[in-house]
């Protein structure tokens, strides 16, 4: 999706949940209401007892440092954003890059993970190996992501986009698109937990990429949860938490996401 189209869309979302929504969100003061879409694993994934990854512990872990205990909300990766602006979420965890397009709508904390966009394609695919060749092939992406919006910069090419990471890569191996566009490290779980079969990641990562907590524009919350995710960072317990989902110590992190840098 373009710019212009995810900036269009975020206004419908607005809209629609300004004009359903009833009562301000976290009423208690002392419950988070966070967005989630629980389909990006290990970091969010539905779990029989809730929703469970990386991001959910990491949230609980800053939301208990600035004294506060977190409810999340499940929706689609699209709508999260506006359920910040309408004021039925107070907060957004959710694989979301820290873009200057989303920070004229949402402020972000600093950022809390190092990730990169990846292109996917079937094992037996010989012909692609960067941005360069998927000019005029069919391209599948999750909706409204980073993904999204460079998919369609690319000349002549074919963008199908979906409303859950699984469907797109199902696309792929059925044959209906040519590559997906997607976040690297929830491409690189996938198929090292078997969960996608039949794929690779091509070349090297696109982008250099960093993702953040957001919440609405001025809200009083930012700088206490900006604080908060600090102290988790600081007191060693993000990096427990890097270790314990992903076998390996984390990145370093800069304390101001590079595509929001004067």
């Amino acid at each position: 999706m373009s710019v212009v189209g995810f900036t269009q869309r975020w206004v419908l979302c607005c809209l629609l949940l300004t004009a359903c929504a009833t009562n301000p969100s976290g009423s208690d003061g002392k419950t988070l209401i966070v967005a989630t879409d629980p389909t990006f694993p290990p970091f969010e994934s539905q779990a029989p007892g809730g929703v469970v990854g990386f991001d959910m512990d990491l949230m609980r872990a800053v939301a208990a440092e600035a004294g506060l205990s977190v409810t999340f909300k499940s929706l689609p990766f699209d709508g999260i954003l506006g359920a910040l602006q309408a004021g039925t979420a107070d907060a957004a965890i959710s694989t979301i890059t820290i873009t200057p397009e989303r920070a004229k709508v949402v402020s972000f904390t600093r950022p809390y993970y190092k990730s990169g966009l990846a292109i996917t394609v079937r094992e037996a695919d010989k012909t692609i190996h960067s941005t360069d060749d998927l000019a005029n092939k069919t391209i599948a992406v999750n909706i409204g992501t980073v993904g999204a919006m460079r998919a369609t910069t690319i000349p002549g090419a074919k963008v199908l986009t979906f409303d859950s990471g699984p469907q797109q890569f199902q696309e792929l191996i059925n044959g209906r698109a040519d590559a997906v566009l997607n976040d690297a490290m929830i491409t690189e779980f996938a198929l090292r937990t078997g969960a996608v079969k039949g794929v690779r990641i091509t070349g090297q990562w696109l982008t250099e990429e960093y993702w953040g907590i957001a919440v609405a524009p001025r809200s009083p919350k930012l700088a206490v949860l900006d604080q908060a995710l600090a102290t988790v960072i600081s007191k060693g317990i993000y990096a427990k938490l890097y270790r314990r989902w992903f076998s390996r110590e984390p990145l370093p992190l800069p304390t101001t996401a590079p595509a929001l840098a004067p």
